[in-house]
């Protein structure tokens, strides 16, 4: 027998089941974030604040179908994300094919892509299907490492054929940093290559309007700073170097040469290679820096306690310096692909950040989100 307490409690419980769908579906109706219109004459930044890596759909870590794969892209595509990242070196080509694959029926002028130079790749059928760095499994190819003027028009090119299409927005200059192990204490000695060849290049590719901008793609500072001081770079993608969880050298020495040129950053791994998500790992070399899983666990008490997620949290904290034009999170599957989109459509509240400072979780200085 329905009474009328029961018949109120019911429909209470109604309302507020609808009041959370409404408050769902107008959260998919947020834009996602933008950077306002390019003024004449200024640097090249990304329309979009949120792009998508391409490490992950290329088997980074774990092996990824080409199923998998373009689920996961168009999940992306239809969360409003139309800014990728990808290399030649993700998968040894296979990032590029796949997001070629995916991106052959959009119209050009829909998307931003991304690519990079450094490693020309050549036919290997020996390598065929086993591990190459965190590759799981490789096509029949291999890399070279070329920073020379010809080689870094060459790369391009090759891109441009293994995804068929005929312009490229932005281009960085690849891994050329001490934490990449087949260079180490040289990497120096492929800068100097870098700065008669692949720089100048690069400059005279963008005046002849082929690419529109062009900079450094690394995992550590050194190499972005030496790029300011030996070049003029438009735009940096430093990934793992500026996270909720490890900022501070940034914030200190990166973000503030880049405003002074005028330059912005990308920033990669913004989830730390998913170690903000949660995963066992800590970037790429897998190895967890002592006292970063107790940090993790207070950053996600915090943002539980104001309502959220650590996922959230973490990366409006990324996109949050006025020097960042965008964050590349990857996504493996379809359901991460949306949720980083999800992310960035949410309000996260004042209280939460102030908490974080008082906790001394994040630098005194660092920009918050609005």
């Amino acid at each position: 027998m329905t009474t009328r307490r029961t018949f109120l409690a019911g429909a209470a419980a109604g309302v507020g089941v609808l009041a959370a769908g409404q408050a769902a579906a107008q959260t998919l109706l947020r834009p996602l974030p933008a950077n306002p219109a390019q003024a004449a004459g200024g640097r090249y930044r990304p329309p979009a604040r949120l792009g998508m890596g391409g490490t992950q759909i290329s088997g980074n870590f774990v092996a990824v179908g080409d199923e998998q794969a373009q689920a996961t892209l168009q999940a992306a595509w239809d969360a409003g994300v139309r800014y990728f990242d990808t290399s030649p070196w993700y998968g040894l080509g296979l990032s590029e094919r796949r997001l070629g694959a995916f991106l052959h029926d959009k119209p050009r002028d829909s998307f931003v892509l991304s690519t990079k130079v450094g490693r020309l790749l050549k036919p290997d059928q020996s390598v065929a299907g086993t591990k190459v760095g965190n590759w799981a499994e490789v096509p029949p190819f291999r890399h070279v490492y070329d920073y020379s003027a010809e080689g870094t028009r060459r790369s391009i090119e090759d891109s441009l054929q293994r995804m068929g299409l005929a312009s490229m927005d932005i281009v960085f200059i690849h891994d050329l940093s001490p934490d990449n192990g087949d260079m180490k204490e040289r990497w120096t000695e492929y800068l100097e290559q870098a700065k008669t060849g692949a720089m100048p290049e690069l400059t005279r590719m963008k005046n002849e309007g082929l690419i529109k901008a062009w900079g450094l793609g690394v995992n550590t500072l050194e190499p972005a700073l030496a790029a300011f001081e030996a070049a003029d770079p438009d735009i940096i993608l430093s990934a793992t170097q500026y996270s909720l969880i490890k900022h501070e050298d940034a914030l200190k020495r990166l973000m503030p040469v880049a405003e002074k040129r005028g330059a912005s950053i990308v920033v990669g791994a913004p989830l730390n290679a998913g170690f903000l998500a949660g995963k066992p790992r800590y970037d790429y070399a897998g190895k967890i820096p002592e006292g970063a899983v107790e940090k993790r666990r207070r950053l996600a008490a915090i943002a539980e306690n104001h309502g959220a997620d650590l996922r959230t949290m973490a990366l409006h904290f990324a996109a949050a310096h006025p020097a960042v034009s965008a964050i590349i999170p990857g996504a493996r599957d379809a359901t991460q692909a949306a949720q980083n989109a999800a992310s960035m459509r949410q309000t996260l509240p004042p209280a939460l950040w102030e908490e974080l400072r008082e906790a001394k979780l994040i630098a005194t200085e660092a920009p918050l989100p609005s």
